[in-house]
């Protein structure tokens, strides 16, 4: 096991991998900017090192900084938490150049997944049902026509390094295909430095499953169930449950084996998540994160398990402590993601929190760094906080995330709890009758 890691991220997430650490009796060091000098994770861990001014790019992007505190601390391990350098393949190789392990998997496996085109090769290799599409990048638009009149009208046009919903256009028609192919390509290459797009078929009304996997590195590999990410804005998603409403307990095992086969196969080591649109039945795969999701406690909510304990175990050479046939599925649970934004129009609100109650009792957790008198700084993601509520069952579930909801207060800032104390009691939301669009129509007709 290792002695120490250092925790090379901030807010909820280096809070929520700290206490892991904790638990294992595992001494910590953690980075921030200084805009983060006063942070709940920087109070509580054992070492904290400045490395860098507020901008990402030089702090929490900065592989140079991030790798002398290693040294400088003698961290043996990085945990990356997500977003920033979590799927970043050169610091994953530079980090095992100095001896220090990267807790995710190889940065082979990175590339792979984080190149669009290369990851649904993989998938289709590995079994996984994938959306039928070009085998790659389009090269021009009598390329484009060729494909799409294969697979049929609508098509999605989407970058191949891209994330978000940059560089995602849809065409219906032939005649809307030309702009939406040099619109995508504009914006892949502004975006991320690479206009490669790809074509596959728009499905209309699909859900977004995901399936939460594991591998040991050594041909072992198990599945935790699926996540339902359906209700989203602008690709970005703002509620998850586990298990799906949309699922049953065959669907859940079929796809789940395959999930779980295909990673043994990749020789996988970690934490995944595999990427699904789900409609009429099929499932088809859209990209893995080759990382710990935001979601990930509705997982351990309804499985009993903590996957960063688990990320650290793998990662120290013990391999997973569980087997498929362990892995148990009990009740359901449905996380919010509160962020510091205006509840309609989502615009950032930056400022001090002036009161700041979480809830409690039964089936109750709260994700978050902030206390009251903390101020939120402009510079990063807007998520304050995470609610995640379980129960024995959906309905059970659902009013305890009423309840929860109505306990939550968050004072001096604007927040988006407005918005899940609307959604909590529509009766869409209430049957688990939605899809990914239904949150932006719901959105629309409000405004």
């Amino acid at each position: 096991m290792f002695q120490k890691i250092l925790i090379a991220n901030r807010g909820e997430i280096a809070l929520r991998v700290l206490r892991a650490c904790k638990e294992l009796g595992i001494q910590t060091v953690v980075v921030h900017s200084t805009a983060d000098s006063d942070a709940m994770h920087v109070r509580l861990a054992d070492e904290s090192v400045c490395i860098g001014p507020p901008p990402s790019r030089e702090s929490y992007l900065n592989i140079h900084q991030i790798v002398a505190a290693c040294e400088i601390t003698g961290a043996d391990a990085v945990h990356p938490g997500y977003g920033f350098l979590s799927e970043n393949a050169k610091f994953a190789d530079i980090l095992a150049a100095h001896n220090i392990t990267f807790i995710g998997p190889s940065g082979d496996h990175i590339r792979v997944m984080g190149d669009k085109i290369e990851a649904k090769r993989t998938a289709k290799r590995l079994g996984i049902p994938v959306v039928p599409g070009s085998d790659g990048a389009i090269s021009d638009e009598k390329e484009a026509k060729r494909v799409a009149a294969e697979i049929g009208y609508p098509v999605i046009i989407k970058a191949s390094a891209g994330g978000g919903g940059r560089g995602m256009k849809v065409a219906r028609t032939e005649a809307d295909l030309e702009v939406a192919l040099q619109t995508a390509k504009s914006e892949a290459g502004a975006a991320f430095g690479d206009d490669a797009v790809y074509i596959e078929k728009y499905l209309e009304k699909p859900r977004h499953i995901e399936l939460q996997v594991f591998g040991d590195g050594a041909g072992r590999g198990v599945h935790f169930g699926e996540r339902d990410c359906s209700l989203q804005r602008r690709h970005q998603k703002v509620w998850e449950e586990a298990n799906s409403p949309a699922l049953n307990a065959e669907e859940r095992a079929r796809i789940g084996g395959i999930c779980a086969k295909a990673i043994a196969d990749l020789g996988y080591s970690g934490a995944g998540t595999i990427e699904f649109l789900y409609e009429n039945g099929e499932f088809y795969f859209i990209e893995m994160n080759t990382r710990l999701q935001v979601e990930h406690p509705v997982t351990e909510a309804i499985t009993g398990i903590d996957l960063v304990h688990e990320q650290i175990r793998v990662a120290s050479g013990g391999g997973l402590s569980v087997r498929q046939e362990d892995i148990k599925f009990n009740g359901h649970a449905i996380e919010c993601r509160i962020n510091a934004e205006d509840p309609r129009t989502f615009t950032p609100s930056p400022g001090t929190i002036t009161h700041f109650h979480t809830p409690g009792g039964l089936g109750i957790r709260v994700d978050s760094g902030v206390y009251s008198g903390y101020r939120i700084p402009p510079y990063y993601d807007s998520l304050i906080g995470k609610l995640i509520v379980h129960g024995r069952n959906r309905v059970e579930c659902m009013m305890r995330l009423r309840r929860a909801l109505d306990e939550f207060v968050v004072d001096g800032i604007k927040t988006t709890l407005p918005l899940f104390r609307d959604l909590v009691g529509n009766p869409d939301i209430a049957n688990g009758d939605y899809d990914i669009h239904w949150l932006e129509e719901y959105l629309a007709k409000e405004d």
